[in-house]
């Protein structure tokens, strides 16, 4: 990564994409059916947001960390593996332990601490005895983007994330993929949701949550009606068999 990184006044950071298709959106890089970016309403955050996207996450379709970074005036999106720290990372100096790093791994919140949707964790994955002074006086959140082993590769190749609070969410809900993708567990979330009910809840500010979650709404309604609209393959013909003719079952 560069070392001139752009100062803290600066606008949020997208990382320079070329669009794969010359009819792709510059901004969120997905195809016109599925842009979304016209119902952007831009939410000025309090708590800063960085989101770490490895190199190899593909989804561009589905995905939605470029479309969060966009949405959040707040916000720094970087692509790579691993950063020398927290600093060089957000462009600007910060302190991590005034930071938070959203990461499930093997945790459970809702075994940990049943009906809370968002939960500390201690350096060694453990339920932080007094929840809200844990929560308490976060400057910026992070969050990590790609599948679940790709996540898991950030958290190990950035060793200065151990020095964040490290939160894990409860939602009360299942993510709004629903069967157009699968996510591993039942607690996993887009990146999108994930953020807007963590920082929602942290500034408590719901309006957070119900504008992200309405702008993934829109792109997953236009996702289905684009799905809607592709021909649909003709399945393998079935031979017919008279009745005084089919094979009886072994």
């Amino acid at each position: 990564m560069s070392d001139t990184d752009p100062p803290a006044e600066a606008a949020p950071v997208v990382p320079p994409a070329p669009a794969e298709a010359a009819s792709d959106c510059p901004s969120c890089l997905k195809p016109p059916e599925l842009c979304v970016c016209d119902g952007v309403t831009p939410l000025d955050n309090r708590i800063a947001l960085l989101v770490l996207q490895h190199p190899q996450e593909q989804d561009k379709t589905l995905g939605t960390a470029r479309l969060l970074s966009l949405h959040l005036t707040n916000a720094v999106m970087k692509v790579g593996l691993s950063w020398p720290s927290l600093a060089k990372a957000l462009g600007r100096p910060a302190d991590p332990r005034s930071w938070a790093v959203l990461y499930l791994g093997s945790a459970d919140a809702a075994q940990l601490a049943p009906g809370r949707e968002v939960v500390a964790l201690t350096a060694k994955g453990e339920l932080c005895p007094d929840q809200d002074k844990a929560l308490a006086g976060i400057e910026g959140v992070i969050v990590l983007d790609g599948t679940w082993s790709q996540a898991k590769a950030l958290w190990w190749r950035n060793p200065w994330v151990l020095k964040c609070k490290r939160v894990i969410l409860g939602p009360t809900r299942p993510s709004r993929y629903g069967r157009v993708r699968t996510e591993p567990r039942a607690d996993s979330l887009s990146t999108i949701e994930a953020a807007g009910l963590l920082l929602s809840r942290l500034e408590k500010r719901p309006e957070i949550e119900v504008e992200l979650d309405a702008t993934f709404q829109r792109m997953l309604d236009a996702f289905k009606a684009a799905r809607a609209k592709l021909p649909k393959p003709a399945g393998p013909k079935r031979r017919y068999v008279p009745r005084g003719r089919q094979r009886r079952k072994a």
